[in-house]
């Protein structure tokens, strides 16, 4: 097929249909960021969205991995097969944005758009039962529990891919700073792995005063933390990527009071398992030498969580044309670089080739802030999108 040609006749009538429904689509996003639903408590947006497929003409199976939602349409003698995913829960953020759609749900917060994620892959979905034209089996993946990392490897452990198989993946993510509607696909590590430590140390406590008598475990804290910065700096490749975060610290409760010990918090980023390996070798190593060297001790707790989404070079390469070959030239960003946030789709993209892609969400707040708001404006390029992808690799 020339995806360059028949893309410049289907994005009109794409587009006018969706954009028919975008109230509705709207009304939608708008009702799913009122009450948003912290992960493995998405009870409500599981329902609603199952009861949208099923009124699309789905087979609709729930309680995928928890409350996953898996929608199927077959059409036609083809035996291609793809899976386009959305992420379905929220954050635990006070949200501070003031809109009269404002979280109803106390302390929490839809500050990653998943509200949005979810709206895009709903209005796609009716697009492609009533109008979309192929030959093969759509199968669309509403996850949970992405927040926490856990909502596509337990959709995995419940046989995903066995019961709806799939020869590719695809998912996206709105990408706040970059220019509302415009898509950014990157070949190989897109996003970065993430891993977290709890560390304690423990020193004597005592006077302020007479810190002669104490060993301070805030000060081999601050050495610590400062020495830190040297892994990244002289062991890992400088060609490689690497983020070691301190986010939180938490010691004592007087000012002329040395406490006992003190409670770190860090997470560890890179885009290869080697560097992923090499930050789990010497975060620990680092704190029990920096610990010692003031007469403490550290105790590490390092808790590895998902992988870096590396994306699959032709699955990619295939996204990028059926963009291009959709959009005007300006809409596909030329150079769209990696990203050092984290993301589960990690573990669907190594059971199955695929693509992670971006679409900006214009000038709004970041990602996982209180002022954040989904750019709605945006469902209808990112819905023709993935209702031009199915077509494309289904035809």
């Amino acid at each position: 097929m020339n995806i360059q040609t028949d893309g410049a006749r289907h994005r009109d009538d794409a587009e006018r249909i969706i954009l028919a429904s975008i109230d509705e689509f709207v009304a939608i996003r708008r009702d799913l960021h009122q009450y948003p639903e912290l992960s493995f408590h998405e009870g409500r947006t599981s329902r609603l969205v199952a009861k949208y497929l099923l009124s699309y003409g789905y087979e609709v199976t729930e309680g995928v991995g928890g409350y996953g939602v898996v929608a199927t349409l077959r059409r036609g003698p083809g035996g291609k097969r793809i899976g386009i995913r959305a992420d379905i829960d929220a954050l635990p953020i006070e949200e501070a944005t003031n809109l009269v759609y404002s979280s109803r749900n106390p302390g929490v917060m839809h500050a990653c758009g998943h509200d949005g994620h979810t709206t895009i892959l709903l209005a796609a979905a009716r697009y492609l039962a009533e109008h979309g034209k192929f030959s093969g089996t759509l199968t669309l993946i509403f996850q949970p529990a992405e927040e926490v990392g856990a909502g596509a490897r337990k959709m995995i452990e419940d046989r995903l891919f066995e019961r709806f198989p799939v020869d590719a993946v695809f998912g996206l993510h709105n990408w706040p700073g970059v220019t509302a509607g415009q898509f950014g696909f990157v070949e190989g590590p897109a996003m970065a792995s993430v891993d977290q430590a709890l560390i304690r140390i423990i020193g004597r406590g005592g006077h302020g005063a007479a810190p002669h008598e104490t060993v301070d475990p805030v000060l081999a804290s601050a050495s610590f933390i400062t020495a830190l910065q040297s892994i990244v700096a002289r062991n890992v490749d400088p060609l490689e990527m690497a983020v070691l975060t301190v986010g939180s610290i938490h010691g004592g409760s007087a000012s002329n009071i040395i406490p006992e010990s003190v409670e770190l918090k860090l997470t560890a980023r890179a885009y290869s398992e080697v560097v992923r390996d090499k930050l789990e070798e010497r975060v620990p190593v680092l704190a029990r030498a920096q610990a010692e060297s003031f007469g403490a001790q550290a105790e590490v707790k390092y808790r590895r969580g998902f992988p870096a989404v590396v994306n699959h070079p032709e699955e990619t390469r295939f996204a990028r044309r059926v963009a291009e070959g959709s959009f005007p030239a300006e809409q596909v960003a030329k150079d769209f670089r990696p990203r050092t946030a984290s993301e589960d789709f990690a573990y669907m993209l190594h059971a199955r080739p695929g693509s992670y892609l971006f679409v900006g969400n214009g000038d709004s707040a970041a990602l996982h802030s209180p002022q954040y708001d989904f750019n709605d404006e945006i469902i209808v390029p990112a819905a023709r999108f993935w209702a031009r992808l199915a077509e494309t690799f289904l035809s």
